[in-house]
C-alpha cells in the first residue's frame, strides 16, 4: 500500500493563543496550572515513536493533538508538513509559539480542547495524539473526533504509555477509567479503516522531561481508506 497521501481541504485559520479559546475553562485552567509549576515541561525532543511512524510517509497536512509547547509540532513543520497545533494550555501555546519561532517554521495554532475544536472534517493526512490527556464520555466523542480529522488516505498516529490505562496502587487522584486508551480507539475502527500497527514497544525516551520514567510505549497507527 502506498503512503503517498492526498491533500485535502485547507485547514483553519489561525488562533492565537490566549485568544478564543474553545473549551471547558477548568481543563484549561488544570492544564495551565502544570506548565506554569516548570518552565520547560517536556525535553524540547520530538517524540521517538512519531519519528519512526512517520518516517515512511509524504508530508501533507498535519495535526498536532495535545501540541505541548509545540516540540512535534516543529519537528513536522521542519520536514515540511503543513501543520496545525492544538492545546489546551495558553501557556503552553506561548511557549510553543516562541520555539516554532526560533526555528523559523509556521505552523498553525488552535486554543480549544479536541471535542470544541473548529476542525474542518476529513482534512488531515496525519492526526498525531502523543499521550493525549483526552477525557472519555459516553459518546466516545474524543476517539470520533480523532478519526473524523483523517482524511482519506491519511493516517491516525495515537501513542501512549504502556500500562496506564489499568488502576496502579500508586495512582493518587488519578482514574484511568476517565481516559481515552488506544484501545478504545482501535475499537471503534470500521470497513473504512485499516490497522496498520497495534503493538507495545521500548520507548525511545529523550532525557529529561515529565514522563520519562515510562519504559514502554502502545503504538496505534491506522489509516482511513475513504
Amino acid at each position: 500500500m502506498s503512503d503517498h497521501m492526498t491533500a485535502g481541504p485547507s485547514a483553519p485559520a489561525p488562533v492565537l493563543p490566549g485568544h478564543a479559546y474553545v473549551g471547558d475553562p477548568a481543563v484549561r485552567a488544570d492544564w495551565d496550572g502544570r506548565y506554569a509549576d516548570r518552565q520547560q515541561l517536556w525535553s524540547g525532543e520530538p517524540n521517538g515513536a512519531l519519528v519512526a511512524e512517520v518516517a515512511t510517509l509524504t508530508p501533507g497536512r498535519a495535526l498536532d493533538v495535545g501540541c505541548g509547547e509545540g516540540a512535534d509540532a516543529v519537528w513536522l513543520a521542519r520536514g515540511g508538513w503543513d501543520v496545525t497545533g492544538l492545546e489546551v494550555s495558553g501557556l503552553a501555546l506561548e511557549r510553543a509559539v516562541g520555539h516554532a519561532q526560533d526555528a523559523g517554521v509556521a505552523v498553525r495554532w488552535i486554543h480549544a480542547t479536541l471535542t470544541e475544536a473548529p476542525l474542518p472534517p476529513a482534512a488531515f493526512d496525519l492526526v498525531s495524539a502523543m499521550y493525549p490527556a483526552l477525557l472519555r464520555t459516553p459518546d466516545a466523542a474524543a476517539e470520533r473526533a480523532l478519526l473524523a480529522a483523517v482524511a482519506p488516505g491519511g493516517v491516525l498516529l495515537l501513542v501512549h504509555h504502556a500500562g496506564m490505562d489499568t488502576p496502579q496502587a500508586h495512582d493518587v487522584g488519578f482514574d484511568p477509567r476517565d481516559y481515552v486508551w488506544p484501545s478504545m480507539v482501535a475499537a471503534l475502527l470500521t470497513d473504512d479503516w485499516t490497522l496498520e500497527v497495534n503493538e507495545q514497544r521500548p520507548r525511545v525516551a529523550p532525557t529529561g522531561g515529565a514522563g520519562a520514567h515510562h519504559a514502554d510505549d502502545v503504538v496505534l497507527r491506522a489509516r482511513r481508506l475513504r
